[in-house]
Order: structure tokens, then sequence, then C-alpha cells
């Protein structure tokens, strides 16, 4: 019988924002269990990871909220197939009912350097059967960054005995049972736009106020991962409440080049210590927001 540990949550020392030369680094770090696969899974079980690097035609990322592709019927980045609910997929509906969260590691690609950044925790909110861009079925799931600044419970470990295991899943590497601690602590880009602004969103200047104090959402100008590939740096964020941060993400508003606010009444709210890229800019306003249309 065949024992394998898996664990949902951070993994000790490996911070949010961890950066990592190629797949096979992130998986000696321990956040995914296969360098190849999208999803990380023993069979039976929920996912504990993804990895995001725009193989698949249908996948949407745009930073705090992803909408995912689940694996199979994919050749070259296109679907040439249908998908069935099985595998990684099947992990991956598990991983919604039970509400595990999720490890989410982006590949980034900024010229011609090309890494995996470790991004975090995240939930998957929903999930559909549909028909994608080239006419087949697949399977998709949203999900939804979790707090990953704030943790005070442990990373939940799952001992499972397994008789069969299916085959050239995973690499002969021993596991052994531990316990995981998850992580208290913020990326570095995340503390300092807030720092910036003083938690104040940079559209309608309010500062919301929770029982642990004030709370704003970093904002990326260029989203990360495929298509997009922004950089997780402080000139391609945004410090906004939440409903500005859903709505700029869905190319409702945006900011035109002498910085009033398309979309929205206003100018965008700067300060010397933060200075929005331009260029990033321009990419939001030409890629991203959804122009009224004329009539």
């Amino acid at each position: 019988m065949k024992h394998t540990n898996i664990a949902f949550g951070h993994v000790p020392g490996v911070p949010v924002g961890a950066e990592f030369e190629n797949r096979r680094a992130v998986q000696q770090a321990g956040l995914h269990r296969d360098w190849m696969k999208g999803i990380s899974y023993a069979s039976g079980q929920a996912a504990d990871a993804i990895v995001l690097s725009g193989g698949y035609e249908d996948d949407l990322d745009l930073g705090s909220t992803i909408l995912y592709t689940g694996q199979g019927g994919n050749s070259e980045g296109q679907q040439v197939a249908d998908q069935t609910l099985t595998r990684g997929n099947k992990a991956l509906h598990l991983s919604y009912e039970q509400q595990t969260p999720i490890r989410v590691i982006r590949k980034v690609v900024e010229g011609r350097l090309e890494y995996y950044q470790y991004a975090g925790l995240y939930k998957i909110s929903q999930w559909q059967e549909k028909k994608g861009k080239s006419g087949f079925l697949i399977y998709q799931f949203l999900l939804v960054e979790a707090d990953n600044s704030v943790s005070e419970a442990p990373a939940t470990v799952i001992s499972v005995s397994q008789v069969a295991e299916e085959a050239g899943e995973y690499g002969p590497a021993r596991r052994e049972t531990s316990t995981v601690v998850r992580l208290v602590r913020d990326t570095a880009v995340m503390r300092n736009i807030k720092s910036a602004h003083g938690f104040a969103c940079q559209v309608c200047g309010i500062v919301l106020q929770g029982p642990k104090g004030p709370y704003a959402e970093a904002a990326h100008i260029r989203p990360l991962g495929a298509p997009h590939h922004g950089p997780d740096k402080l000139d391609n964020v945004l410090c906004l409440c939440p409903n500005h941060h859903v709505l700029f993400d869905l190319g409702a508003w945006s900011v035109a080049t002498d910085g009033s606010l398309l979309g929205l009444p206003g100018q965008l709210r700067i300060t010397d210590t933060h200075q929005p890229n331009p260029e990033h800019i321009t990419y939001h306003r030409a890629t991203i927001y959804a122009r009224p249309s004329r009539r």
C-alpha cells in the first residue's frame, strides 16, 4: 500500500512572490508535485496547485481572478478534442466542493526573460462545463485570490493510502509526513503600493476600515500571465478599493494620458512615491478598456 502526503496551503520557507528559474525548481521547492503537468494532485484527491503558463486558449488571467481551463484535448495551445471530468479536472472539481486552497504558480515573461513566480493561494468559486473557442467541450474553473497577507491556521496535511496511482504521474521522490505552517506575510509590491497611498483608493479616495485595520487591494494595470504577461512591479499596480478593482479588471474604466479617468469622472490620484508606468496604462487602455459604443 502506498502513502502520499498532500499539503494544502503555503509551503514553509516559500514566500508569496518567490521566483524560480524553471518548473523543476518549482517542484523541488514543494509547490507543485509535477514538473510538466499544469494540475498538481494525487489520485482521488483535490488539487493542491496549478501552473499558469498560457497553454490553453480559453484561459483568462486577471491577477486576483483567474479563469482556468482544465486539462485534456489540447495541442500546441489549441483545443482539438473534448475534455472529460477525470484526472486533474476531477481534482479541481473536488477542490471546489471541499473549498481547499490551491497554490498558484504563474509563468512570467519579461522580454526574453522567462521564470515562474509563486502567486499565493486561491480558491475555486465557480466551475462550468461549456464549449470553448474552438467548439470543443471544456471544463473551466474560476479561481479567486485568497487573503495571502494574514493567516493563523496551519495548512492541512492529508495522508492518503493508495493501492494504485496513475502510472507515470509523479517522480520517484520519497515523501514523508510533515506539518506545514502557512506563512504570515504579504508581497513587497502589495505592501508598498498600499503604504504609498495610505490604503486610499486612487479613484474614490476612500479608506476602508476593517476589524484588523485599513483594507485596500493591489490591482495590476497590465494583467499578469498569458496573454498579457504584465510584470509584478510597483509601477504596474494601482491601490484600489474592491469595487474599482473589479471594474478596472473588467475594463469598465481606464486612465487617459493626462491622468484623467475614462469611463468615470475624475482624475487618478498619484503620489510622489508611486508613479504608474505610462506604457502599462497605455496597454490597459488599448487592450482591456471597453470603450463605450458610439451611436
